[in-house]
C-alpha cells in the first residue's frame, strides 16, 4: 500500500533532480527547508523525527540535497519528508511537504471496526509496522 500524505503523494516518486528542483522552489519562495524521517507514517503523526536543524537563508538546492543523501544513508528504510516553511508574519506554516524517500515495502494499514452504543460503528486505523517494535518496523 503506497502511503499518500503530502503535496505531491498521487504522483511517481521523484527523481534526485526533480527533488532538487522542487527545493529550489521552496527557496526561491524564501522559505526554510526542513528534513523529517519517521517509520511511523500515520496520517495523524504530523510530528516526524527532524534530521538536523532547519535550514535558513539557504541559496542552492545542493546543500539540501547532501544533507538529504546522508539522511538515506542514515536510515534507507524510513519515509524522508522535506517540508519548506514560512516563517513571514501573517503565515507561519508549512507550505509545502512532500515525501522524497519511502521503505522498499510498504505494509499499509489495518481497518479496525467497532460496534459502540446506539448501533454506531467506530473506525480506527493501525500501521501494520507498529507490529513490530521502533527501529525494526521496515
Amino acid at each position: 500500500m503506497r502511503i499518500t500524505q503530502g503535496t505531491f503523494s498521487y504522483l511517481p516518486d521523484f527523481t534526485d533532480e526533480e527533488i532538487a528542483a522542487q527545493v529550489q522552489y521552496i527557496i526561491d519562495q524564501g522559505w526554510s527547508v526542513m528534513i523529517e524521517y519517521t517509520d511511523d507514517p500515520h496520517p495523524r503523526n504530523t510530528y516526524w523525527d527532524m534530521w538536523g536543524l532547519p535550514l535558513f537563508d539557504i541559496k542552492d538546492s545542493a546543500a539540501v540535497m547532501q544533507e538529504l543523501n546522508q539522511c538515506r544513508k542514515a536510515f534507507p528504510n524510513h519515509y524522508i519528508r522535506i517540508s519548506g516553511y514560512n516563517r513571514q508574519q501573517g503565515y507561519q506554516s508549512t507550505m509545502i511537504s512532500f515525501i522524497c524517500n519511502r521503505p522498499k515495502e510498504e505494509p499499509g494499514f489495518e481497518l479496525d471496526r467497532t460496534e459502540w452504543e446506539d448501533r454506531q460503528q467506530k473506525y480506527r486505523l493501525k500501521p501494520y509496522a507498529l507490529d513490530k517494535p521502533k527501529g525494526q518496523r521496515y
